[in-house]
């Protein structure tokens, strides 16, 4: 099956791309293009308009400034996989970049694209409702910053207004000091280019990891793909935080996973055993980062 007609504008700056999507009634943007061509294909999606933003090259940076680290809504996979920036300051983000299909889609696909997507299995939705990240988004009307969690709405909904485009992806330094903190991405996936079937995002911080017992000063946990939205499990970092890393706890905030998650049944994976999933990988990426944050 082929896509229905469509016109085709290639706009070469922010605010003409904000223009056309303000002028132009039901249009479409394509950055990376590894799902709206396939939805088009099979006509679940029939645009009349099609905005193709890939000659933006001013959405395409992974830039620091010191208190906070921004990357382009333009930005490949393969740019984040491979960002000097990204592996001091959030290594989190190359680990989930890599773990994103093969070469092919993470040398097209775009951190926007996902975020705007907002498929709840997501790599990046995940890390980015972890360590409250902020989607910045422009329209004709200006730009507004809304933070990760409140942006995702539900499954595939998100606060993105039709004529609204994300510019970029912001995360704070404050709460990451590289000396004593350390990230995990863990996912579960059948083959390399299929969707995870559970992902964890985590990250901790602790006080001093030359003690013998550092004490946990701040605990980050997402899920992906284990509710219709990337879920933040609060519960489990108040847990840890402001005590020592212990199997035991490990094991407590594991059992949390599993009831706290509300994952639907899939082909190849029922409720069940992705809250088994949930338990497991929670325990492992906790662990991960713990000993990262210690090294």
């Amino acid at each position: 099956m082929k896509p229905s007609p469509f016109e085709y504008h290639r706009p070469s700056t922010v605010e003409e791309a904000v223009d056309l999507l303000a002028d132009l009634s039901d249009a479409e943007l394509m950055a990376g293009n590894q799902s709206l061509s396939i939805i088009m294909s099979n006509r679940l999606a029939t645009p009349d308009h099609i905005i193709d933003i890939n000659g933006l090259d001013e959405l395409q940076y992974i830039d620091s400034d010191g208190d906070a680290v921004e990357i382009g809504a333009l930005s490949r996979h393969c740019d984040l996989e491979t960002s000097e920036i990204l592996r001091e300051a959030f290594p989190i983000l190359p680990e989930a970049a890599e773990q994103i299909a093969g070469p092919v889609v993470r040398n097209r696909g775009t951190i926007g694209g996902s975020i705007g997507e907002a498929d709840p299995a997501g790599n990046y939705p995940c890390v980015a409702v972890a360590l409250d990240g902020e989607v910045e988004i422009a329209s004709s009307d200006g730009r507004r910053t809304i933070g990760a969690e409140e942006y995702f709405i539900a499954y595939m909904l998100t606060d993105l207004e039709e004529d609204e485009l994300i510019t970029d992806i912001r995360f704070s330094r404050d709460a990451f000091p590289i000396s004593r903190t350390g990230m995990a991405f863990l996912g579960q996936k059948r083959a390399a280019q299929t969707w995870p079937t559970l992902s964890v995002a985590s990250s901790i911080r602790v006080d001093d990891p030359t003690a013998d017992a550092p004490t946990v000063e701040d605990v980050r946990i997402g899920l992906a793909n284990a509710a219709d939205v990337p879920i933040r499990i609060e519960a489990i970092e108040d847990e840890l935080e402001g005590e020592p890393f212990t199997e035991a706890a490990l094991d407590t905030v594991g059992e949390m996973a599993y009831e706290n998650v509300e994952p639907q049944d899939e082909m190849h994976a029922d409720e069940r055993y992705k809250r088994e999933l949930a338990r497991e990988y929670t325990k492992r990426a906790l662990n991960t980062a713990n000993s990262r944050a210690n090294t």
